[in-house]
C-alpha cells in the first residue's frame, strides 16, 4: 500500500458523483478460525458522461488482496494500484459495464476497532457505519452508491450455528468437514454501511407481526444464550414500535423478516442494517434485577430509533456523510415522539431538552462547534455528535411546531414520494416540507448552515388603555469564529396566563425571522404572565427577566408541564449560581426561603403525576449549571450545589422522609406500569436528598433498600447515594451489589463502575485508579470503557482537580485506549475539549493533555482530530 499520508479534510462543497457505480453485489463469506475469506463480484457500470478512459476507484482498508479480475480475467498489477492509504485505483480504459471481482483474507479476531467485521466474544459480526465496509471487502464505500446484494456465509457448523445477513434466507444447507451455509438475498438497493452479517452460537426468541395490509412478518431476536430471557421488552417495545410508524406516518415494513442481534462490543447504540439490526447489549437486554426504569424507556426508544430507520435512513438514505442529519435528526425526533406516545410526554420532553442543554450548548458553543449539517471533517465517525442529531431532531420538530402536525404528515409524505430508493440532501427534504405545505423555507436552511446556540431576548410592555400587549424579541447567535451569525427563523411557543392561573389568550405561535421583531396582540384584557417558549419550541438560550414570585407563580399554574418545570430550574439555578458567587468572595451561602417554600409546596401537590413530581424537585445537573458561567470554577459551583441541596433537605426532612415512605412498594412483587415507576422516581429523588444530610439514620435507610431492593433502579438509587457519602453502609451496599448484581453481568458491572466514579468524594481519582485496575475491567469493551472513563469526566470537581491530577489520568488511559480503538477514545477526548471556559490553572492543565495527545506519534486520525480542532 502506499505511504502513510497526513490527515486529509473532506469538504461538502467538493462533492462529486463517481464516474462508476456498483449496482449489484454478491459476497461469499468463508469463516475460519484464523481468518476470513471474503469473495467478492460487484456489477459496475460507467456513468453517462463519464470519459472512456476514467479510472475506477474503490475503497479498502487493512485489507490482503489475493486476486482481482475483470470479466473473468486476472488483473495485472500494472493496472491497479493504491494511490491513498485506503484507496485502490484501476486504470482506463474500462467497459461500460463489467463485474469487478476481488478475494481478500481479513482477521476478525485482531479487529479491536470494531469496525468492519471482527469477533466479539465467540460471534462473527460487522459494523459498516460509517466507513467500515472497507475493511471487509474493496468497494464503493459511500451513501450516494446504491446496490442489491446476495450473500453467501460459510462456517463451521458447530461453533457458528446461527448464519444471519440482510433480506430473505433463500438457501441453506450441510457442506463437507462439519461446516454449513447459508444465502441471503435483499432486493431493496442499499449502500454499503446497511450490509451486515453475524455468525455465531446465539440463542434467540421468535415473534410475529400483522402489517396493515395483512402480511406476516417473522421477527427474530437473539443474543447470547444465557441472555435470551432478557429479550421480551425488545420485542414488545418492535411490534408497538412497527405499529405506530403504520398509525402515524402510514409506513409499513416491506420484508418478510426482521432480525434483531444483541452483541457485548460494540462502539455505537445500535444500528440499522436492512432487516439485520445489530444492537450493543445494553440497548436491547432488560430484566429488572439488570435495567433500571430508566433503561427501560430507553431500550424501548431505541428499538423504535432503528426500526424507524427503515423508511428514514434506509428507503430514504444520504447523498453523503455531511447530510447525516437529514437520517439521523430525523430519526431522533421520530423515536421522540413514539417515546412520548408509549410514556410520560412531559417527563420524555425534559429529558430531552436536558440532553440538548448539558451536552449540545457547551459543544455548540467550544472549539467542536458545527452545523448539523457540517462543512467538512477528517474523521467522519466524530460526527456522529449530538448536534447532528439532538440539535438535527430539534431543527425537524421546529418544522413539525410551524407547519401542525397535518402539515409536517404532508410533508413527510411528498418527501417518500419523491424520494423512495434514493440517497438525498437535507435540501431535498426542506423543499418537500415547503412544497407540500405551500410556505417559504428558504431561511430556514440557516439553521443547517450555522453553527452556535441562538439567545432569544424578550421585552415585554402592556398597555392598560389600549389592551394592547407588545411583545419584542431580539435574537442574537455569535459563530464559531466570532462573527454574528445571520437571523435564524424560529417558532417561539408563547401561552398567556391571567393571574388566578387560568389561560387568558389561546396559545400562539409567534415565527421569529428578523433580528429584531415586534408581535402585537390586541384586545388582552388584563396583563398576563407570559408562558415563553412552551415545550422548548426552539433549541436557544431565553432572556426574560422575571422576580421569584413569577417563577413560583408558573411553578404552580403554568398548564405547560415543560415550563412548569422549567420555572422551578430557574429558580433552583438562581440560589445554586449565587451561592458559588458567594463562595468565591469569601462569603456565607444562603438558602433562598422562597426555594424552600416553593420545593415544599411542589412536594405536597399530591394532583402532579408523580415522575413530573419527581422531576420538578430535581436540581438542575451540574453541566447545565456550568453553561451559564462566563468561567467556570468547578470548586465554587460544586460546593454551592451540595450545599443548596442538602440545606432544602435540612428544611424540609419530615417532609421528605414521609413522600419517601408513602411510595414504597411491597418487596415481594415487581410492578413498572407508569404508576410505580413514577412512585419508585419520586420516593428515589427524596432519598438523594436526605442522602445529603449525611447522617446515621438516613445512611441506614440507604443501606436497607440497596440491600432489599426488588429492581436495579432502587439499587442504583440507594447505591449512588452511599458512594457519595464513604463509610460503613458504603462499602457493604457497593459489596452487596458487586457480589449479588454485578460480578456475572458485564452490563451490572458498568452501572456498579460509573456510580463509583461519578461520585463526588474526596477520593475519587483514587477510586477509578482502582476500578480500572479491577479484574473485570477490560479496555477492550466499550461499554465497560464509557461507564468509568465518561462518568469520572463529569465527576466535575474531582475530574478537574486544580492540580491536573484528573487530566492527567485520563489522558493516559486515552492514549492506551486509542491503540485498539480509536472511535471511542475520540469520543472520550471531548471532554478535555471544552478547556477555555474554565480558569486559568484548570485552562493550562487541560490544553496541556490535549497538546500531549496531537504531539504523540502514530496517534489515530479520530483522536488527533479532536485534539487538533479542540486546540485551534
Amino acid at each position: 500500500m502506499a505511504e502513510k499520508k497526513a490527515l486529509k479534510e473532506k469538504f461538502r462543497r467538493d462533492y462529486t458523483p463517481t464516474n462508476y457505480f456498483v449496482e449489484q453485489v454478491n459476497l461469499l463469506f468463508q469463516v475460519f478460525e484464523d481468518c476470513t475469506k471474503v469473495s467478492s463480484s460487484l456489477k459496475v457500470k460507467r456513468r453517462d458522461g463519464a470519459p472512456e478512459n476514467a479510472p475506477f476507484q474503490l475503497d479498502g482498508e487493512g485489507l490482503t488482496l489475493q486476486s482481482l479480475s475483470i470479466d473473468g480475467e486476472t488483473l495485472p498489477p500494472s493496472r491497479y494500484s493504491w494511490v491513498e492509504e485506503d484507496l485502490l485505483e484501476i486504470s482506463g480504459p474500462l467497459p461500460s459495464s463489467f463485474v469487478l471481482q476481488s478475494l481478500v483474507t481479513t482477521k476478525p479476531e485482531e479487529n479491536t476497532q470494531l469496525s468492519g467485521l471482527y469477533k466479539s466474544s465467540s460471534i462473527y459480526c460487522t459494523q459498516c457505519e460509517a466507513e467500515g465496509f472497507r475493511r471487509i471487502t474493496l468497494m464503493q464505500d459511500r451513501p450516494d452508491i446504491m446496490a442489491t446484494y446476495e450473500v453467501r456465509i460459510e462456517a463451521d457448523k458447530e461453533s457458528c450455528p446461527v448464519l444471519l445477513s440482510n433480506g430473505n434466507m433463500t438457501e441453506n444447507g450441510d457442506l463437507e468437514n462439519g461446516r454449513h451455509f447459508a444465502t441471503y438475498n435483499d432486493p431493496f438497493p442499499k449502500p454499503s454501511y446497511l450490509f451486515a452479517m453475524v455468525a455465531g452460537d446465539l440463542g434467540f426468541i421468535r415473534d410475529t407481526f400483522v402489517t396493515r395490509s395483512e402480511k406476516v412478518v417473522a421477527l427474530n431476536m437473539y443474543s447470547e444464550h444465557n441472555n435470551v430471557k432478557k429479550l421480551y421488552h425488545a420485542m414488545d417495545s418492535l411490534k408497538k414500535a412497527m405499529r405506530w410508524d403504520e398509525e402515524t406516518f402510514g409506513l409499513e415494513y416491506d420484508l418478510d423478516i426482521f432480525n434483531v442481534v444483541a452483541v457485548n462490543d460494540f462502539n455505537m447504540g445500535a444500528m440499522e442494517n436492512k432487516s439485520l439490526n445489530i444492537f450493543n447489549t445494553s440497548c436491547v437486554l432488560a430484566s429488572p434485577e439488570t435495567a433500571t426504569d430508566a433503561d427501560y424507556e430507553r431500550i424501548q426508544g431505541i428499538i423504535a430509533h432503528e426500526y424507524f430507520h427503515n423508511w428514514t435512513g434506509n428507503r430514504v438514505t444520504c447523498r453523503d456523510w455531511f447530510q447525516l442529519t437529514l437520517k439521523e435528526g430525523l430519526t431522533v425526533f421520530r423515536d421522540q415522539q413514539f417515546s412520548m406516545d408509549m410514556t410520560s410526554a412531559a417527563v420524555k420532553r425534559i429529558e430531552d431538552v436536558n440532553v440538548v442543554r448539558s451536552m449540545q450548548f457547551p459543544e455548540d458553543n467550544g472549539p467542536m462547534a458545527h452545523p448539523i449539517r457540517p462543512e467538512s471533517y477528517i474523521a467522519m465517525d466524530n460526527f456522529y455528535t449530538v448536534t447532528v442529531y439532538r440539535k438535527g431532531a430539534e431543527v425537524i420538530r421546529m418544522y413539525h411546531t410551524l407547519l401542525g402536525k397535518e402539515g409536517f404528515r404532508k410533508g413527510m409524505d411528498l418527501y417518500f414520494q419523491r424520494h423512495d430508493g434514493s440517497a438525498v440532501t437535507c435540501d431535498d427534504f426542506r423543499r418537500a416540507m415547503a412544497d407540500a405545505n405551500g410556505v417559504d423555507l428558504t431561511q430556514f436552511e440557516r439553521w443547517y448552515l450555522q453553527a452556535g446556540t441562538p439567545v432569544v431576548r424578550c421585552e415585554a410592555k402592556y398597555d392598560v388603555e389600549a389592551k394592547r400587549l407588545s411583545l419584542l424579541l431580539k435574537q442574537s447567535c455569535r459563530t464559531p469564529q466570532g462573527g454574528d451569525a445571520l437571523p435564524f427563523h424560529m417558532p417561539i411557543r408563547v401561552g398567556f396566563l391571567a393571574q388566578d392561573g387560568s389561560e387568558l389568550l389561546p396559545e400562539r405561535v409567534l415565527e421569529l425571522k428578523e433580528a429584531s421583531q415586534e408581535f402585537v396582540i390586541e384586545n388582552v384584557n388584563s396583563k398576563p404572565v407570559l408562558s415563553l417558549l412552551r415545550g422548548f419550541s426552539a433549541p436557544i438560550k431565553l432572556e426574560y427577566e422575571r422576580d421569584d414570585e413569577e417563577l413560583a407563580f408558573l411553578m404552580a399554574h403554568d398548564k405547560d408541564s415543560f415550563n412548569r418545570w422549567e420555572a422551578g430550574q430557574l429558580m433552583f439555578s438562581r440560589t445554586i449560581h449565587a451561592n458559588a458567587k458567594a463562595m468565591q468572595a469569601g462569603q456565607a451561602m444562603q438558602l433562598n426561603a422562597k426555594l424552600v417554600d416553593a420545593v415544599r409546596r411542589t412536594l405536597l401537590d399530591t394532583s402532579l403525576d408523580k415522575s413530573l413530581q419527581a422531576y420538578a424537585l430535581t436540581l438542575p445537573n451540574l453541566q447545565n449549571l456550568a453553561e451559564s458561567m462566563e468561567i467556570v470554577d468547578p470548586d465554587a459551583l460544586v460546593d454551592a450545589y451540595k450545599f443548596t441541596k442538602k440545606e432544602i433537605a435540612r428544611s424540609l426532612r419530615d417532609h421528605l422522609l414521609k413522600t419517601y415512605e408513602a411510595n414504597l412498594l411491597p418487596e415481594d412483587s415487581f410492578r413498572n406500569d407508569a404508576e410505580a415507576i413514577g412512585m419508585r422516581r419520586l420516593k428515589n429523588v427524596c432519598l438523594g436528598y436526605l442522602a445529603a444530610l449525611g447522617d446515621k439514620e438516613v445512611l441506614d435507610v440507604c443501606l436497607k433498600q440497596a440491600l432489599t431492593a426488588n429492581c436495579m433502579t432502587d439499587l442504583v438509587a440507594a447505591a449512588s447515594c452511599l458512594a457519595a457519602n464513604p463509610g460503613e453502609q458504603s462499602d457493604k451496599a457497593l459489596e452487596h451489589f458487586y457480589q449479588q448484581h454485578a460480578k456475572d453481568d458485564n452490563l451490572v458491572f458498568c452501572k456498579w463502575i460509573a456510580i463509583q466514579a461519578a461520585a463526588c468524594t474526596d477520593q475519587a481519582l483514587e477510586i477509578v485508579d482502582k476500578l480500572f485496575k479491577h479484574p473485570s475491567f477490560t479496555i477492550k469493551n466499550p461499554n465497560i470503557c464509557r461507564s468509568l472513563f465518561i462518568s469520572f469526566a463529569g465527576n466535575m470537581k474531582h475530574f478537574h482537580r486544580a492540580d491536573g491530577s484528573g487530566h492527567r489520568w485520563l489522558t493516559d488511559r486515552i492514549l492506551e485506549l486509542d491503540k485498539l480503538n480509536p472511535q471511542t477514545a475520540a469520543k472520550i477526548l471531548t471532554k478535555l475539549a471544552g478547556y477555555k471556559r474554565f480558569d486559568a490553572p484548570r485552562q493550562a492543565s487541560m490544553k496541556a493533555q490535549l497538546e500531549r495527545v496531537r504531539n504523540t506519534e502514530g496517534v489515530s486520525k479520530d483522536t488527533m482530530e479532536i485534539a487538533i480542532r479542540a486546540l485551534a
